[in-house]
């Protein structure tokens, strides 16, 4: 009986403390289905913006918070460019060797709602990726900053901690 009365007295506190932290189903308030049309590119490497697209339809695709929709049909529209796309020396060995390189992508992005209103307007948003000089390629660092731009755009736009 003393189990039960502390499973039951477990069980309200949990309850009861569930209302001091809430969660909504997006970051967005009332956004279900979002399209995302294919970023521009105003940098200088050919096709980054199809592929963060591309990944950031597969994230939220993955996410299933929103759903993906064509432009007339969605909630809002998130909408974004590449603003510039940088490969540099990030570590050296003696001498001057370049040991690794890191590849900076940075975009910004909108979300707006049918009705205009501006839900998110994010400027400069950095993601980056490093290889090895001798054993990794800039393509697998382009890829690992795609991963990370488009994890943080998901994330953002659908956790509301």
């Amino acid at each position: 009986m003393k189990k039960l009365i502390a499973l039951v007295s477990l069980l309200a506190i949990f309850i009861i403390g569930c209302g001091v932290y809430s969660f909504s189903t997006t970051a967005l308030g009332g956004v279900k289905s979002i399209s995302v049309p294919q970023f521009e590119n105003q940098s200088t490497e050919y096709g980054i913006n199809e592929d963060l697209t591309t990944e950031l339809i597969n994230r939220f695709i993955e996410d299933n918070t929103l759903k993906i929709t064509a432009a007339g049909d969605a909630d809002a529209v998130l909408r974004g460019q590449v603003v510039s796309y940088e490969r540099t020396a990030y570590t050296y060995e003696l001498g001057d060797i370049v040991n690794e390189y890191k590849v900076n992508i940075v975009i910004s992005y909108v979300i707006e709602r049918k009705d205009g209103k501006i839900l998110v307007d994010k400027s400069n948003m950095l993601g980056w990726g490093i290889y090895d000089a001798t054993t990794g390629t800039e393509d697998q660092a382009q890829l690992d900053a795609i991963n990370k731009l488009a994890r943080d755009i998901v994330d953002e736009t659908t956790k509301s901690w």
